[in-house]
């Protein structure tokens, strides 16, 4: 696999054209530049990443075929039948699957936005809880990585938060991890502009996002363990 050499132009251009012609005619008739200027580049980047990460000690690591996800949309349960994504995306996780619990997502192509992002998306109830009681069980510490990541210029996004403390948490109200408690993700997000994602220095850019928001990750999974134990 040659090295990655950045996406061309070529590659955004796709996805703005398939968004006006989102149909199977034409996405056949494209299908080369797909392959040619999206799949091959994203499968570069994975790999230059996963070597970056072992050489951080990043414990991430991806598999083009596991770790990519594929441009047909499932609308099986969707009133949007289009049949396919106008993103490329990616995960890096400790087992390169997109399963994995705590990870990073990296959309570096799309006809709306860029983007790479890092942390618990959509965690099942246990885990949301084993999530909540470690900050309850620990709030200055909790405290302190919401500082060091702010520190780095990551924010926890609040979509998708819940106006309320959750059901249990009551008692927690007025606590410096009242707010956290209300989040139903625990994402740390930067944007990706298209002069970023067609540099070979985005191996470099995503890497030290990692780095920046590898505490996130460490506290899930520390998190994950001791509701085990």
């Amino acid at each position: 696999m040659a090295g990655f050499e950045g996406f061309r132009p070529a590659a955004q251009h796709f996805f703005r054209d398939l968004a006006a012609n989102n149909n199977r005619d034409w996405f056949q008739a494209n299908k080369a530049v797909h392959e040619a200027e999206i799949r091959a580049p994203l499968a570069a980047l994975l790999q230059a990443l996963s070597f970056a990460f072992a050489t951080q000690d990043v414990p991430l690591t991806a598999d083009p075929k596991r770790s990519m996800f594929r441009i047909n949309r499932d609308v099986r349960f969707s009133h949007d039948k289009s049949p396919y994504k106008t993103n490329a995306g990616a995960v890096m996780s400790r087992d390169g699957t997109k399963t994995s619990r705590g990870l990073i997502y990296i959309q570096p192509v799309s006809a709306e936005s860029a983007f790479m992002a890092m942390g618990f998306y959509q965690s099942e109830p246990a885990d949301l809880a084993a999530l909540r009681q470690a900050m309850v069980a620990a709030p200055k510490d909790w405290t302190k990585l919401e500082a060091r990541l702010a520190k780095a210029g990551l924010a926890l996004g609040r979509e998708e938060a819940l106006q309320r403390l959750p059901k249990g948490f009551e008692a927690m109200a007025g606590s410096p991890v009242a707010e956290a408690l209300k989040l139903r993700n625990l994402i740390v997000r930067r944007p990706l502009t298209p002069a970023q994602v067609q540099r070979t220095e985005l191996v470099e850019e995503v890497v030290a996002f990692a780095i920046s928001g590898l505490p996130l990750l460490r506290f899930g999974w520390e998190a994950f363990a001791n509701a085990k134990a």
